[in-house]
């Protein structure tokens, strides 16, 4: 007699009745837990952190194409950018696009690169010292002289002849960084925090 009454497909059967409101209170569960969701998740994507997916080799060896990556985007709120941070941030010159690099100069420096040599000058270092840059395998040729202002970071990919950066296009003003990159998600096999972290 069970059997037959959880298969009875009669529309006013207890069962049936049982069933209907199941479905609805499933429904407004689900309703329920997509609106608590967004009101987690809206306000820390916005704020706190967000997801990107790595697009093409400019910072080929560190990041591979379709690595899938989280950004730290408060704690600039909090620090100044630092040399060798790896920055997601609004492209310059159309700000729907974002871009990925290293920051190699900070505000009020002086960039100098002759071949694949990079040389920071600064208040603290007014003869000026070289990068060491373990992270470029592959380098390029480039003769550049670039002074920041106040709010301006230069910015490099580790592919440094495979990159666009500031070598063509200039420096990226505070405001349109986006935030650090944190952890790496994707490949499994690479997973981690702070991925292509360096300090000179």
């Amino acid at each position: 007699m069970e059997k037959e009454a959880i298969e009875n497909p009669l529309e006013h059967s207890p069962v049936g009745e049982i069933k209907t409101q199941s479905t609805k209170q499933s429904f407004w569960e689900l309703v329920r837990f997509a609106f608590i969701a967004l009101i987690v998740v809206i306000p820390i994507r916005a704020f706190v952190a967000e997801p990107f997916v790595v697009s093409g080799s400019s910072m080929v060896p560190t990041f591979q194409n379709a690595n899938y990556l989280i950004v730290d985007k408060i704690s600039y709120k909090f620090s100044d950018p630092q040399r060798d941070d790896v920055v997601v941030f609004r492209y310059p010159n159309d700000q729907t696009k974002f871009f990925i690099k290293r920051i190699i100069g900070l505000p009020n420096e002086t960039v100098d690169i002759n071949g694949s040599t990079v040389t920071i000058t600064n208040a603290t270092n007014p003869k000026g010292f070289v990068l060491n840059e373990p992270y470029v395998t592959n380098t390029a040729n480039n003769t550049t002289h670039f002074e920041l202002k106040a709010d301006e970071y230069f910015v490099m990919g580790d592919n440094r002849s495979g990159s666009s950066d500031s070598r063509y296009w200039g420096a990226v003003k505070r405001s349109l960084l986006v935030g650090k990159v944190f952890l790496r998600l994707l490949p499994i096999n690479e997973i981690g925090a702070l991925p292509g972290q360096y300090r000179q």
